[in-house]
């Protein structure tokens, strides 16, 4: 776990740095058939603040059942390509560096308990049969996988 913690803050602070890089106008333009980097920062913003939650509640219960919500009309509702870019990267960030920090104090024994009862079938980004018992670290690398999915997407290298 310690070696894919520091991977995971290897990734924010280096994936800050290439966003930062990108002007306001770049981050604007819609990828093809995609949000544009401004909002699928801001989706992955979403992410973070529904992963939080998810992480915080699963560390002292016995189940990973958690709640949905829809990706699309959060974008949407929230703008975010009307929002300053060097503001949705620092919030990004800053928020992932928290769940970095959170994770990291999460006891072992929450982390690597098996849950079988779960959604993951539903709300993780790559699924779990609802048969197959899972973890919470599962979860928690599965949550890293989908950030570091969306940032190809923008970066367009390996992340």
């Amino acid at each position: 776990m310690d070696q894919f913690l520091e991977e995971f803050r290897r990734n924010i602070e280096d994936s800050k740095k290439r966003l930062l890089a990108m002007s306001e106008n770049q981050a604007s333009v819609s990828l093809p058939g995609k949000w544009s980097p401004k909002q699928i920062v801001g989706h992955l913003i979403d992410s973070a603040a529904n992963n939080h939650q998810r992480f915080v509640r699963a560390s002292f219960t016995t189940d990973l059942v958690c709640s949905g919500y829809d990706q699309e009309a959060w974008v949407t509702l929230q703008r975010y390509d009307s929002e300053s870019w060097n503001d949705l990267v620092k919030l990004w960030a800053g928020y992932n560096s928290h769940l970095l920090h959170v994770v990291s104090v999460i006891p072992r024994a929450a982390l690597s308990r098996s849950r079988t009862e779960h959604n993951l079938d539903r709300v993780a980004f790559k699924a779990v049969d609802k048969n197959t018992p899972t973890t919470l670290e599962y979860f928690v690398k599965d949550y890293v996988e989908h950030m570091r999915h969306h940032l190809r997407q923008i970066l367009g290298t390996e992340i």
